[in-house]
């Protein structure tokens, strides 16, 4: 008898399929078992109605199957919805649904925690805790559709590795949770409806292009000189603005996707009109567009959003300057609607 020591749904298939010859069985119960884990999303091994009872008595004896579960919700007045997920390990991560009259999108979370201390994110006063493993990444997508459906009549229509942690440093996972929720044999989405999001490690981003990404990407530049962004992003002192401008024409070269360059606007930090011609100049590296956010604050961080007139202003210099932008408005500013910002409290 297999030893109980893993989850099940750390095995892809051909790793079930040998674990399952093993016990003794045909290789179309691994199929079988395999759909009930990732299409069906069970929560236990005697939900699998097509196996036979001895069958699962020894998977739940050779197993564990863990799920990530809903702990907290917070609903905004906008329609913003922030969930709390508890782990099997206790830990505890963020998701948010975030919707429009006409399609939904839900943020998710790669690690509990982070450890790259950018001082506008509640995420960066957590100590990293714990690397998602793709079972309970792709849990949260599956969590996240349900209630989408359940709550806006909606389907789940985009999702943005732009939660809690960075992706890159959880790069086995996270790649193998997009394969899983695109596969027909997970939650069959398109590749092209989900963004990955990276604070900016310039060597996953060429291990990104070799790999062949094929969804959407985006880099959180949030300043276009390396002194501001040292200040608010530390990464930036080993991945300068330099060294991230080669690796995005290498990412391009090799997959010809446009990037997004994500940029949160502080007042009186990154707010200015030389800012604005930084970021055009930088924007120029590759084929760009621009998504320019605005702060959800939180007391912790010292930050708050710059005026109206500066972000117009800001954004109309984009513009003359035919650099793509789009304003993403702050969302969920009721609840603790910003990354990391609800597992803070609930730490506290």
């Amino acid at each position: 008898m297999v030893k109980k020591q893993i989850d099940i749904r750390a095995l892809d298939a051909e790793e079930l399929q040998q674990k399952l010859l093993e016990m003794g069985e045909k290789k179309f119960r691994a199929n079988q078992v395999y759909d009930w884990l990732w299409k069906k999303h069970i929560s236990s091994f005697d939900e699998m109605l097509n196996v036979p009872k001895s069958l699962r008595e020894r998977l739940s004896e050779a197993f564990s199957l863990s799920k990530v579960q809903i702990e907290d919700v917070q609903v905004s007045n906008d329609g913003t919805r922030k969930y709390a997920f508890k782990l099997a390990g206790g830990q505890q991560v963020e998701g948010v649904l975030i919707p429009t009259p006409s399609r939904v999108t839900a943020c998710i979370s790669s690690q509990a925690g982070c450890s790259l201390d950018c001082t506008f994110c509640a995420t960066g006063l957590l100590d990293l805790k714990h690397n998602l493993y793709a079972y309970e990444i792709y849990d949260q997508v599956a969590i996240l559709r349900a209630e989408a459906e359940k709550h806006y009549e909606l389907p789940l229509s985009n999702i943005v590795y732009m939660g809690m942690g960075e992706p890159l440093l959880n790069y086995r996972n996270v790649m193998r949770s997009v394969e899983m929720v695109t596969s027909p044999e997970g939650l069959g989405m398109s590749p092209k409806r989900i963004t990955v999001s990276t604070s900016g490690v310039a060597k996953m981003i060429r291990r990104l292009a070799d790999d062949g990404a094929r969804f959407e990407f985006a880099l959180s530049l949030h300043a276009a000189n390396d002194e501001t962004r040292s200040r608010i992003m530390p990464i930036n002192d080993s991945n300068n603005l330099e060294t991230l401008k080669e690796a995005l024409r290498y990412f391009y070269e090799k997959t010809n996707t446009r990037v997004t360059l994500e940029y949160c606007i502080f007042k009186d930090v990154n707010d200015s009109l030389q800012a604005a011609k930084e970021l055009a100049d930088f924007s120029r590296t590759i084929p760009t567009k621009v998504n320019i956010i605005e702060y959800n604050p939180f007391p912790e961080s010292g930050f708050v959003n710059t005026t109206r007139k500066r972000m117009d202003a800001f954004i109309e210099y984009l513009e003359k300057e035919k650099v793509i932008v789009n304003v993403r408005r702050s969302r969920g500013r009721d609840i603790d609607g910003g990354c990391g910002q609800l597992a803070l409290r609930h730490t506290k």
